[in-house]
């Protein structure tokens, strides 16, 4: 094994550049493949890998792109001859090593030392050796638990398990990419079917693993081993999931200020300081600080401050506690008591001579932005979309805690064995799905930020971020500022913190830029969109911008994998899943579709009653 054979020599190398290579294929090849040992290799697919011989040393190389000779010279503006019409390879060198025959070890290193010399060999690698060097890039580890995870195979050789380093891979964030179509949503399904099956010592792992779904087809997939949350019921048979619970007061200022206002609105620096003022009062009336505000107009309730909106202190506090005072803290607040303080103190003042409390007159009111936060916040208390997060804290028994909130995402599963937890959250308007993907990201960053370093290690996360694109778009979109900030955050930070990003596609070129290019690992599936190719190619690790020439033409499951999660750069095929382990993903089938009877009235009005339910 790893011996030059003759039959398997395809050329040789004219020109060295870098880590890049010209080689010339030889005349004598004819046809698009060789035979050795009874065996056919194919010759120059883009990809495959190929070996040149050095003393004991073995190169490797990824090939990149095939082109006749007289191209490169019409390019060069050079005259064509006629002996320019040789067959060129540019190989991309990956790594070296050298093969001990009598133990039968490969001592393999990512990276070249030694460079090849113009005129030197070019060969096939033979299906054993192949799998030999991937075996011995994957290498053995030395952590306590295996981290290698198989979740498909290589194109290159498909008896070889491609195994992926999920601490590499998820420690330093992942992107899934590709059109419509191309298996994305399979291939996140295996990952994570792949991770569930991983054993150690014979016992399966319990990865702590959050799925954002805005589309509802991941329950389908994990319906034994995951936890499903709605935060709106729109579409029928999801009696399996439970509601979610994420009140309003989780949020940060910033996130509340948004939800309430938008970005969007004419006068929304005044309605910011409006919503600012009164979230800072209710968070302070419910941690004690001061005292809640009146619930009438003529109350004589504040006589005993100089100014109506001076701070009404409670016993034993003063100005000292409110410049203390963290107002982004998840700590609870009644919606009510910001409402008041909008309405009874910022809508109103002294009377004149007395200390009587009156609202402002029409004419102030009308100028002030007070009227449209009430209305708007109105909107927001009564909307059954929202039930979820807008019902108001009252303090008793029945409210839910911090710790019980968190507990629907990190918490011990409440079944063995249901260890993911898929948010559905179809059906929910942009301007609520922002700050609810904001809000989850925020409080698992946080959440991580205050353990000790001992539960950080026992307690690691991954966020997968499906449609990444809504959330993290690379344009200004109003509604998504907050989870842009909050998922830009993760990419940056979460590393240190035990908190992984999967990235989930179709549209690379409109995703934050920040956010992909902090991903260390990348599953590229076939990309149709030239914008979107040239998109990856800018960010693709190991200098593999030029892999990017097959993007167009993979097949479905076919992906390339690289970057810190894979052993090496290497086109795969994602592994095959049951039926009900697949998302629900799959096309409608038109054809299949219109052959069947058309829906009755009966039908239809079963459905418009689902609608308007």
């Amino acid at each position: 094994m790893f011996t030059p054979a003759e039959e398997l020599k395809i050329g040789q190398v004219v020109e060295v550049s870098g880590t890049n290579i010209k080689v010339e294929i030889s005349d004598k090849i004819s046809e698009l493949s060789r035979t050795f040992n009874g065996r056919v290799y194919p010759i120059g697919q883009i990809g495959s890998m190929v070996k040149i011989h050095y003393g004991r040393k073995i190169i490797f190389g990824l090939v990149t792109m095939l082109r006749m000779r007289s191209e490169e010279l019409i390019e060069s503006g050079i005259p064509v001859s006629a002996d320019s019409d040789q067959r060129v390879m540019e190989v991309q060198l990956l790594a070296e090593g050298s093969w001990n025959n009598t133990n039968s070890i490969l001592a393999f290193k990512r990276g070249i030392k030694t460079y090849p010399l113009p005129q030197q060999g070019v060969f096939l690698l033979t299906n054993e050796e192949i799998a030999f060097v991937y075996r011995s890039a994957e290498g053995t580890r030395d952590e306590t638990v295996d981290p290698l995870v198989p979740f498909a195979v290589y194109s290159a050789s498909e008896s070889t398990p491609c195994r992926a380093n999920i601490n590499k891979m998820f420690g330093m964030h992942c992107a899934v990419l590709g059109s419509t179509g191309s298996g994305k949503s399979g291939t996140v399904a295996a990952i994570i079917h792949s991770v569930l099956c991983h054993k150690n010592e014979e016992k399966e792992l319990s990865p702590q693993i959050v799925v954002i779904d805005p589309h509802g087809e991941y329950g389908s997939a994990f319906k034994t081993r995951a936890v499903q949350y709605r935060a709106y019921a729109i579409a029928a048979g999801q009696d399996d999931q439970e509601e979610i619970k994420l009140p309003y007061w989780l949020m940060s200022s910033d996130e509340f200020t948004n939800l309430i206002i938008g970005k969007t609105e004419k006068s929304a620096t005044s309605q910011n300081n409006v919503v600012q003022k009164a979230l800072a009062h209710s968070r302070m009336v419910a941690a004690e600080i001061v005292k809640p505000c009146p619930r009438e107009f003529g109350t004589q309730a504040l006589n005993h401050l100089e100014n109506f909106d001076d701070p009404d202190f409670c016993d034993l506090k003063d100005t000292s506690d409110i410049l203390a005072f963290d107002r982004d803290k998840p700590r609870p607040f009644c919606l009510d008591e910001f409402e008041s303080h909008i309405r009874y103190i910022q809508g109103g003042r002294f009377k004149k001579g007395t200390k009587d409390l009156e609202t402002l007159p029409p004419s102030e009111l009308s100028n002030s932005p007070i009227p449209s936060v009430l209305d708007k916040l109105k909107v927001l208390r009564r909307d059954i979309r929202l039930s979820f997060m807008m019902k108001c804290w009252l303090n008793d028994d029945t409210d839910i805690k911090l710790h019980e909130v968190l507990n629907q995402f990190v918490g011990a599963p409440k079944q063995k064995g249901k260890d993911i937890r898929i948010i559905d959250i179809s059906g929910l308007p942009n301007e609520v799905a922002g700050p609810l993907t904001a809000l989850i990201a925020r409080l698992l960053f946080q959440y991580k930020v205050f353990q000790t370093q001992e539960e950080k290690e026992k307690d690691p996360i991954l966020l997968v971020c499906e449609e990444a694109h809504r959330y993290v778009p690379d344009h200004g979109e109003a509604q998504y500022a907050a989870a842009q900030g909050a998922i830009r955050r993760i990419a940056r930070e979460g590393r240190k913190y035990g908190i992984g990003l999967m990235l989930v596609s179709q549209r690379p070129a409109d995703v934050d830029s920040t956010v992909i290019s902090q991903c260390g690992t990348w599953v590229v599936l076939r990309l149709t969109n030239s914008a979107d190719q040239q998109h990856v190619a800018r960010f693709l690790p190991d200098g593999l911008s030029g892999m990017v020439g097959a993007l167009p033409i993979l097949s479905q499951q076919e992906a390339i994998f690289v970057g810190e999660g894979a052993a090496l750069p290497s086109r795969v095929r994602i592994r095959d899943l049951n039926k009900d382990q697949l998302p629900k993903s799959n096309t409608i089938p038109f054809a299949q579709g219109w052959a069947s009877d058309r829906l009755k009235l009966e039908k239809l009005e079963e459905i418009s009653n689902r609608m308007c339910s």
